[in-house]
């Protein structure tokens, strides 16, 4: 597996994954249905008991076609398995992990989005605010890789100019059916100035560089001061401060509906 990266370092990977439930009975690796409207992106934070074992939270979107192997990789991401018969998704997904970069933990939200037309207007509410965008092909489908300007295009006008993009190419260890090459596929991110690594949500291969690489890039520009952690728009939040009788969480949050009573 080959990967075009602008630094070449490696970043250990972190053991503490973190499977998140949306509401009873529907966890990582349920969809929210497309119109199902309790569940929303950015919504405020809510009180926990559970301590801090984190610095910063970082909102990622997966993007790219229907059957490039997004879902797949998120779970190869967050539990360490593939999954065979990987369901598309319909409306979103999403699933959490902590990495560690530079000696400081930090809490992925990763917004798994659905590649079908239909839902296009769905899911793109979930790019507003996205840190990181990771965008999907398959190198064995080239009519995948032509769709990615369109994807691009989205990524890059509704997301802040700060955001980390990096290109996927997904499948890799089905070399024989190759229908992209790494020298075009690594052309195009090199014109784009996005990330680019090939990977295997199937074998694991480069898909911790793939998430580890892009939130190195965020932590860089927190600390160079180009992205701005005020504005919500950045995709990034600091741990705040904790309020007496609890701690503050950045989970998604249902919204109430009908009476309290």
């Amino acid at each position: 597996m080959r990967s075009s990266l602008n630094d070449g370092r490696r970043v250990a990977p972190a053991a503490i994954l973190d499977r998140q439930t949306l509401q009873p009975g529907i966890t990582r690796s349920s969809p929210l249905r497309a119109g199902d409207n309790k569940y929303k992106p950015n919504q405020q934070a809510k009180m926990a008991t559970a301590p801090y074992n984190y610095s910063y939270i970082f909102k990622y979107i997966i993007i790219g076609d229907m059957g490039v192997g997004k879902s797949c990789l998120l779970h190869q991401f967050t539990e360490k398995k593939f999954m065979a018969d990987c369901p598309h998704t319909i409306g979103v997904e999403f699933g959490t992990r902590i990495i560690e970069v530079s000696g400081q933990k930090i809490k992925l939200q990763i917004w798994d989005t659905a590649g079908q037309e239909r839902f296009r207007a769905v899911t793109r509410s979930y790019y507003r605010g996205a840190a990181g965008a990771l965008m999907v092909y398959d190198i064995t489908r080239r009519s995948t890789y032509n769709h990615l300007s369109s994807w691009l295009t989205d990524a890059r006008n509704l997301t802040n100019p700060n955001t980390v993009i990096i290109l996927i190419g997904n499948k890799a260890d089905l070399e024989a059916q190759r229908d992209v090459t790494y020298e075009e596929a690594k052309q195009f991110a090199e014109e784009n100035g996005l990330l680019f690594l090939e990977a295997s949500a199937k074998t694991g291969e480069n898909v911790e560089d793939a998430f580890l690489e892009a939130a190195k890039k965020i932590y860089q520009n927190i600390q160079d001061g180009s992205l701005d952690l005020n504005a919500a728009e950045s995709g990034v939040q600091h741990k705040p401060s904790a309020p007496q009788g609890g701690r503050l969480t950045s989970e998604p949050q249902p919204q109430r509906e009908g009476c309290g009573c």
